[in-house]
Order: structure tokens, then C-alpha cells, then sequence
């Protein structure tokens, strides 16, 4: 799963919509909710962000290969209790129900946590699993380059760029 931050915003408002039209929380101020979801989100990618940076930063200074990255990132995130793929979903969804927990502005919630997971996840599943059509389309520019070739890995980076750009999740 990959967040991003031109989604958070999209997602909030979908997410705060359908979980107040199927009744299954109630608020007082739906704007201070929608604000405290994406306070959530957006923590996500800044911490995700951050420890993107930290592994590249560590890869670099020890001379490790790129292929130490993944493995190095999810080290990193094991020892912030953070958790990134798969599981980042649930974490976030924890998250939430935690902030409604706690928000002055949740009057009622008239659900259970997996029925409030179920409705959200179905949410953050569309907006999030738009990776691979993003990476389908950046292969499509690159088709004439060799997989695997320095060539081809900067010219992905850029095409990948230039399709994030134009669907604004930059």
C-alpha cells in the first residue's frame, strides 16, 4: 500500500462520508473530523517519508547496494513500531478509530472497530492500490529501454514522476 499525500484529502472525505451516511458515527463537527483523519494520514507520510530518507541516508554513508534498501527501511520502521506495507492499512485504520476514541467533535460511534475497518478499508484500498496502473503507464513510455540497465531505471524514475504529476499526488 502507498499513500499519498494528494489522496489524503480525498480519501478523509470519502471515508468520514460513508462512515456518517451508514450511521455509524455520529459528530458535531464534521470539518474538526475530517481534519483529525487526514492528521492521521498525514503523519503516515511524513513518517514514511522520514524513514525513506533515514535508510537511503544509511545506505549511501555504509555503501550498501539499493537491493539493502527494503530490507534496511523495514529495520528502521520494526524499531519505531511502524508498520509499512501490507500491514500499514491496519495501522493506519488503528489509528483512526483511535482518534474518533478521543475526538471532542465524535459524538457517537454506533459500530464495532471491524465494521468501521471493513468501510474504511474498502475506501483506502481504491485510493491506494493505484500503484501498479501508475507503474503500467510508466512502463508504457520505457518500453524501448532494457529492463534492469541504469538507462532504464532513470528513465522510470522520470516517467513515474511525470505520471504522478499528472494525476497530482506529488
Amino acid at each position: 500500500m502507498k499513500l499519498y499525500m494528494g489522496k489524503v484529502d480525498i480519501i478523509t472525505a470519502e471515508i468520514l462520508t460513508k462512515l456518517i451516511d451508514q450511521e455509524t458515527i455520529e459528530t458535531n463537527n464534521r470539518d474538526e473530523v475530517e481534519l483529525d483523519i487526514a492528521s492521521v494520514m498525514k503523519e503516515y507520510v511524513r513518517r514514511d517519508k522520514k524513514l525513506t530518507e533515514s535508510a537511503k541516508d544509511i545506505c549511501e554513508h555504509q555503501g550498501l547496494p539499493y537491493s539493502s534498501f527494503s530490507k534496511l527501511k523495514r529495520q528502521l520502521a520494526k524499531k519505531e513500531n511502524f508498520r509499512l506495507g501490507d500491514d500499514a492499512m491496519d495501522y493506519i485504520m488503528d489509528q483512526i478509530i483511535g482518534v474518533f476514541m478521543h475526538s471532542q467533535f465524535v459524538d457517537e460511534i454506533y459500530a464495532e472497530d471491524h465494521e468501521l475497518k471493513i468501510i474504511m478499508r474498502e475506501i483506502i484500498r481504491k485510493h491506494t492500490e493505484i500503484e501498479d496502473d501508475m507503474d503500467v503507464e510508466a512502463r508504457k513510455k520505457i518500453k524501448n529501454l532494457q529492463e534492469g540497465t541504469s538507462e532504464w531505471d532513470i528513465e522510470y524514475k522520470r516517467a513515474m514522476d511525470q505520471v504522478k504529476k499528472r494525476r497530482k499526488l506529488n
